[in-house]
C-alpha cells in the first residue's frame, strides 16, 4: 500500500512538473511586447485629422501629447489640440472654443462626448464644414482611443440633433464609419 501511495505522488509530481516546463517553454515563445519609448519620457505620439488645404477631406498630423492614465484627460488633451488646430498645412475644422466639459465611456466601446456650447454655436459652414468637423472628431478619438467603437456627441449636457443640418447626431456614430 506504502509503495502505491508513493507512485502516486511522484507520478503527480512528475506530471506537475513537465506542466510546468511546457507552460515556461510557451511563455518564452511569446515575450511581452515592449512599451514605446515615448510613454518613459511621460509623452505620447497621437493622430489627429484636420482638414486639407484643397478641401473635402482630411489630412492627418503627428503630434505628442502628454502621458496620461485618465480618459478624461486624454480625451481632453486630444480636443484641445485639433482647437489649437493644425501646426502643419491643414485647416483647422472645429469651431474656434470647442472643449470637452464631460466623457464617459462604457463597456461596449460608446464614448459620450460631451462638448461645450461653442460647438455648436460657433459653427459657420455647410454639409463639407460639417462633415469635416464630425469626421475630425470620431477619427481622431477612434485612432488614439482603440478601445472607442462609436461616439455620441452631446453639447452642454444636451443633445445634439445635428451640427449644421446635415449629420445627424441624435444617435451614436460608428468610428469605422469615419
Amino acid at each position: 500500500m506504502r509503495r502505491l501511495i508513493l507512485l502516486v505522488l511522484a507520478g503527480g509530481l512528475l506530471g506537475f512538473l513537465a506542466w510546468r516546463w511546457t507552460a515556461m517553454r510557451a511563455e518564452s515563445a511569446h515575450p511581452p511586447l515592449a512599451a514605446p519609448d515615448t510613454a518613459a519620457a511621460g509623452v505620447r505620439a497621437v493622430r489627429l485629422y484636420f482638414g486639407s488645404a484643397e478641401g473635402g477631406e482630411l489630412t492627418r498630423e503627428l503630434r505628442e501629447l502628454p502621458e496620461s492614465p485618465d480618459l478624461h484627460a486624454r480625451v481632453s488633451a486630444l480636443i484641445a489640440a485639433l482647437d489649437q488646430g493644425p501646426t502643419g498645412a491643414g485647416v483647422a475644422v472645429l469651431p474656434a472654443g470647442s472643449s470637452m466639459l464631460h466623457v464617459y465611456l462604457d463597456d461596449q466601446g460608446l464614448l459620450t462626448l460631451d462638448l461645450s456650447r461653442a460647438f455648436v454655436q460657433g459653427f459657420r459652414g455647410g454639409s463639407t464644414a460639417e462633415v469635416a468637423a464630425i469626421a475630425s472628431l470620431v477619427r481622431t478619438l477612434g485612432e488614439n482611443l482603440p478601445e472607442v467603437k462609436r461616439v455620441q456627441i452631446v453639447c452642454g449636457g444636451a443633445a445634439v440633433r445635428t451640427l449644421g443640418g446635415h449629420v445627424a447626431l441624435d444617435r451614436p456614430l460608428d468610428v469605422a464609419d469615419w
